[in-house]
């Protein structure tokens, strides 16, 4: 309990899911915690179940960015951590992907966390402190097959990690990327099409034997958040049971 105590905490797509089980471990180890998510009613019912704060958030756009740390500024003084979560998964090759489509994932997964770094980045720089977590996938490390634009999105997060690390390392922010491979969230379902037949083949091919929980994630996302990891940035810290060791 505690390593995360006095810390202020954003957590991006924290109403379910992984981001859910951040905000959840975040708040036991006693941070204070904004939730923000598209999905309302969830993140509402999740925030007051753990007492944290919840606040509507499309990550697409820079002025709910910057309201989102308005509000927490006036809450709060300060930003500690920013989680980097929301992102979305959809199933595409190239020949069947359009545009707009390849856009959306894009818009998600790659502006909105370029977006978060920025909006958070003037504060901890006055602080002269701050850890930013930005959840990419093994699909950032490995390709991903029939999905060209969740792959791209997920690649250039963990370009962006390395390169805002650099340039944010003198001011004593650490930037770092988390690389999950299959997790049992929603997402999974959207992942394998409510196939069950598919989630029990991909299981099957993860050496460790089995998906990681999402708070097996969380307690990761944890370590980077705290002064536990205050040397470490501008990393890849992969959690896959072993896909990618070989």
């Amino acid at each position: 309990m505690g390593r995360l105590q006095g810390k202020v905490c954003i957590v991006t797509g924290g109403a379910r899911g992984q981001g859910g089980a951040e905000a959840e471990l975040f708040r036991k180890e006693g941070a204070e915690v904004i939730i923000t998510d598209v999905l309302d009613e969830l993140g509402q019912r999740h925030a007051a179940a753990i007492g944290a704060v919840f606040l509507h958030h499309d990550v697409r756009s820079e002025g709910e960015w910057g309201e989102v740390v308005r509000q927490t500024l006036e809450r709060h003084g300060r930003i500690d951590v920013l989680i980097n979560n929301a992102g979305i998964y959809a199933r595409g090759k190239l020949l069947d992907t359009s545009l707009d489509q390849y856009r959306h994932i894009i818009e998600v997964n790659q502006v909105g966390v370029f977006l978060g770094m920025k909006a958070v980045a003037p504060t901890m720089i006055t602080q002269h402190a701050g850890s930013i977590v930005n959840i990419s996938s093994i699909a950032g490390l490995i390709g991903a097959a029939n999905a060209v634009a969740y792959g791209a999105s997920k690649f250039a997060v963990r370009g962006m990690t390395k390169s805002v690390a650099l340039e944010l390392a003198r001011y004593g922010i650490r930037v770092n990327s988390i690389h999950p491979g299959m997790i049992e969230t929603d997402m999974i379902t959207e992942v394998t099409g409510g196939n069950a037949q598919r989630h029990d083949r991909m299981a099957g091919n993860i050496p460790a034997g089995r998906p990681a929980a999402a708070d097996e994630v969380a307690y990761l996302a944890l370590f980077l958040a705290s002064d536990e990891s205050r040397y470490s940035t501008g990393a890849e810290f992969v959690i896959d049971g072993g896909v990618t060791a070989s």
